[in-house]
């Protein structure tokens, strides 16, 4: 299975070029994050062209919910307009995402074939109202309970500040010089870590840092001109394999977004 996750920066004007560029890669599974009301039809009518039919979005809500296909949700009337998409080349089947994340239009949780796909983006640190710490909370939560399928957790998980040579890592709870912000404290730095590095110890594997290491520094997103940044853009796993994976560094340099995709391949 290749998987191509892309935080697509809500960009309209180079969205063809960006389906381009995902069509090139022959992915199987694409999870994009900034997608909006405008361009979600552009996006699902050129991901069908490129093979992939099957797609879902959290900018609907769940049929569970009612008002399936409704494109304008209570997220979009408040004005948060950023929503996530999976698509896939197989069917694909929609779960409930957790009922206590406070962005639902962030979070998509489905199955493809027998594997949980995952796809978040996370609110940035400013968001209110302690956004970004419950949306992490709720999904450390949720994938505790491991029902024994092979699961992935992907998209822009806007985390951490700094990873260290031994995999540990410092998170957005800490300013640039590593000390612990009082007014964010340890709850905070908790719920960043626990996805990031905390599912480590569940069994989880961070598809990229598998293969690479932690020796060399990777940004998928960065200042102008590549100037510092951080790696916010991930592709954890559980029960599979990484067998390959790279970021497509160029497309973020070619100004497709101001993230850098992932592609990893992924073995039983």
């Amino acid at each position: 299975m290749r998987l191509v996750t892309w935080n697509v920066a809500g960009r309209v004007g180079r969205q063809p070029e960006q389906t381009q560029a995902i069509a090139a890669t022959g992915a199987d599974l694409v999870a994009l994050q900034e997608v909006t009301v405008r361009t979600l039809p552009l996006w699902r009518a050129a991901l069908a062209d490129s093979g992939l039919p099957a797609c879902e979005t959290a900018l609907e809500p769940h049929p569970a919910a009612g008002g399936a296909g409704a494109v304008r949700s209570p997220a979009v009337r408040r004005g948060r307009l950023l929503g996530v998409l999976t698509a896939a080349r197989e069917p694909l089947v929609r779960l409930p995402a957790p009922s206590d994340v406070p962005w639902p239009e962030r979070v998509l949780c489905c199955l493809a074939g027998d594997v949980e796909v995952v796809n978040l983006h996370s609110p940035i640190s400013p968001a209110p109202d302690l956004a970004k710490v419950l949306t992490h909370e709720a999904l450390a939560a949720y994938l505790a309970a491991d029902d024994g399928r092979p699961r992935i957790l992907c998209g822009d998980l806007n985390t951490p500040r700094r990873e260290l040579a031994d995999g540990d890592v410092l998170t957005f709870a800490h300013d640039s010089a590593g000390r612990l912000r009082p007014e964010r404290g340890e709850r905070w730095d908790r719920a960043e870590r626990a996805l990031v590095h905390g599912l480590r110890a569940e069994g989880w594997v961070d598809a990229f840092r598998a293969l690479h290491g932690y020796g060399e520094r990777q940004a998928s997103w960065t200042f102008a001109h590549d100037r510092g940044g951080w790696r916010l853009d991930h592709v954890l796993v559980d029960g599979l394999r990484p067998v390959a994976s790279a970021y497509a560094h160029e497309w973020r340099r070619a100004g497709l977004s101001d993230h850098s995709a992932l592609v990893v391949d992924l073995a039983r």
